[in-house]
């Protein structure tokens, strides 16, 4: 199969944002007395969007609406102040991208981010490369595993599905990668482990990220 588009993850596929998110939330649940977690423990909170991390990170007791829609709210508001301090590509994206772009292969970006803060990272840290589509969670639009975004992209992007690579480092993102009948792969410099990838259907696991070059 010719490939001709590659649709990225942005957290922990892309970019490292660990940091920059566990940071954010941890100040965010400061306001409810909740102690500061591990950054590492956030690899295991984040993915399906802020409302899911918020009822991830607060306490059984406190995890009302009203807690979860204000722990939202200061998530945003600390987000918006520090994304950019510690959030870098990973090491081999970028020789990954110019290699993609030399080959003509399409790229763009899915992600449970909120829509705003995809596109403005993207934008700032990876201004070099186009990314079209650059998606990111919008309101009415079933957020992954859900395949209704990918399936956008199709739509857009006039190909069949299996001319589609989808690269992420959850379950989340093989799941929705099969559901639309895009290939998915497995980025392994990630959040997550081997073993979710392989149980959530990855077809390849990528040690590297300039190894995806190698599926062209």
């Amino acid at each position: 199969m010719q490939y001709r588009c590659v649709i990225f993850d942005l957290d922990g596929t892309l970019l490292d944002t660990l940091e920059d998110i566990g940071d954010s939330m941890n100040t965010a649940l400061a306001e409810f007395n909740v102690p500061p977690y591990e950054i590492d423990r956030y690899r295991y909170f984040v993915g399906d969007g802020m409302e899911v991390l918020a009822r991830r990170v607060l306490p059984k007791e406190l995890c009302t609406e009203d807690n979860v829609s204000r722990c939202v709210t200061l998530m945003r508001r600390e987000y918006a102040k520090r994304w950019a301090n510690k959030t870098r590509p990973y090491a081999g994206i970028a020789e990954l991208l110019n290699g993609l772009t030399s080959r003509r292969v399409a790229c763009g970006v899915l992600s449970n981010k909120p829509h705003d803060f995809t596109c403005s990272i993207i934008q700032q840290i990876l201004p070099e490369w186009r990314f079209d589509p650059l998606l990111g969670a919008r309101p009415g639009v079933p957020k992954k595993p859900d395949p209704a975004a990918a399936l956008e992209i199709i739509a857009l992007k006039k190909l069949r599905p299996e001319e589609f690579l989808y690269v992420g480092d959850t379950a989340v993102d093989m799941q929705t990668a099969i559901a639309a009948g895009m290939f998915p792969v497995g980025a392994l410099w990630g959040f997550r482990t081997a073993e979710e990838l392989k149980d959530a259907g990855a077809r390849v696991l990528l040690q590297h990220p300039v190894d995806l070059l190698k599926l062209l």
